[in-house]
């Protein structure tokens, strides 16, 4: 990990915006990602985002399973992205996905390094909200979602 790339976490910690632990993922642009222009194709970073999302929850104990086994649903209700700087064919990239809001939904952030140019790619999030087996939202994460989140979070 690159100092510029240690510092934007250290950084997100300091605001105090993360629970529980962030997870990185590391991954190559595959040439089939790549448009004519040798660019990955804007849609595929949400590809990149569910990946390390998944690895995330799976970290923190959360994976299909374990909410299926809570009687509750995960749905995405809100994405976005900000693309900083392309991703090409054969660019080794990091994503790292961390948790910045656990209390009435979740809200999953997420930072695309590309480690061949040193340079921040992109930022996103993805929103989720939690709902029981018959799809009735809950207006707040039950608390054996949070505290598994809120356990591993440094300090707590």
């Amino acid at each position: 990990m690159s100092e510029r790339e240690n510092q934007g976490r250290r950084n997100l910690r300091a605001r105090g915006v993360t629970f529980g632990e962030p997870v990185s993922i590391d991954l190559e642009v595959p040439f089939y990602e790549v448009d004519p222009l040798g660019i990955v194709w804007h849609g595929h970073y949400f590809k990149y985002f569910e990946r390390a999302r998944i690895a995330l929850l799976r970290h923190h104990d959360l994976d299909a399973g374990d909410f299926r086994g809570l009687s509750r649903r995960v749905l995405v209700v809100e994405t976005g992205c900000r693309h900083l700087y392309p991703l090409t064919y054969a660019d080794r990239f990091r994503v790292t996905a961390y948790f910045s809001e656990v209390e009435a939904r979740l809200r999953i952030g997420y930072a695309l390094w590309n480690i061949s140019k040193e340079r921040k790619a992109a930022r996103a999030f993805t929103t989720l909200v939690i709902t029981d087996d018959e799809g009735n939202l809950l207006w707040r994460v039950p608390e054996e979602i949070r505290g598994r989140i809120v356990a591993k979070t440094p300090n707590h």
